[in-house]
């Protein structure tokens, strides 16, 4: 599903030039769940952020289902974006003013969906996140670990082939962290790909393979058993 190489990020200022990302090169196939590991600056979120078309590298070359998208503009990431990505964030990053249906609603409004067709497939996704009975509640209303299946349901709302999670249990109490752990490998079981950036060697344990970083690179991979 992804193939990246000899990708480079550099972040310039005036001052300073910063390499985020030094010539990486990682494969995922589909159908897989990665844990990427690595200490605070080591080019974890950038390497995510490149990965689910928020940001485009300076140099190298990144196939994502045979396409090479690493010169992609704007408009044509955004494209790619809503119809095969899923964001999960560790800070919900849900909507305040916005119920739980409409929250899981919006990726389906912004693809097309028809009225009747987004609301039967809101009501299944709640259901299968056993969080239908908040669907008219509003976010603050929630536990931290109801916002996160909130959240995991919007990302999961459009059947996307890859899902990018970011710290996904960094806000949330060891009982709500592993629910949301397991929400995650229920839907890698039903064949979603995950990649999971974290700083817990508990959570990575839930992953096929840990790529673990440094200095913007890949330093070492543990095959899971």
């Amino acid at each position: 599903m992804i193939k990246i190489r000899d990708l480079e990020k550099i972040y310039r200022t005036e001052e300073v030039e910063t390499v985020a990302l030094n010539k990486i090169s990682i494969d995922v196939k589909e159908g897989e769940f990665v844990a990427i590991m690595g200490p605070s600056g080591c080019g974890k979120s950038t390497l995510l952020n490149i990965l689910g078309l928020l940001d485009d590298p300076d140099t190298g070359s990144f196939l994502f289902n045979n396409i090479e998208v690493a010169n992609f503009n704007e408009r044509k990431r955004a494209e790619l974006r809503k119809h095969n990505i899923g964001f999960v964030f560790q800070s919900f990053n849900l909507i305040d003013e916005l119920t739980v249906f409409e929250n899981v609603e919006l990726p389906l409004i912004y693809t097309g969906v028809k009225s009747v067709d987004r609301k039967k497939r809101v009501e299944e996704v709640l259901d299968k996140m056993q969080i239908m009975h908040r669907r008219n509640h509003y976010p603050q209303q929630l536990s931290g670990g109801q916002q996160q299946r909130v959240a995991v349901a919007r990302a999961v709302v459009n059947n996307p082939k890859l899902i990018l999670a970011d710290e996904p249990t960094g806000n949330l109490d060891s009982s709500n962290g592993n629910e949301v752990m397991t929400l995650l490998t229920d839907l890698n079981e039903q064949g979603t790909t995950i990649i999971m950036v974290t700083h817990s060697e508990h959570d990575a344990r839930y992953s096929h393979r840990i790529i673990r970083m440094l200095d913007g690179q890949t330093v070492l991979e543990n095959i899971m058993v």
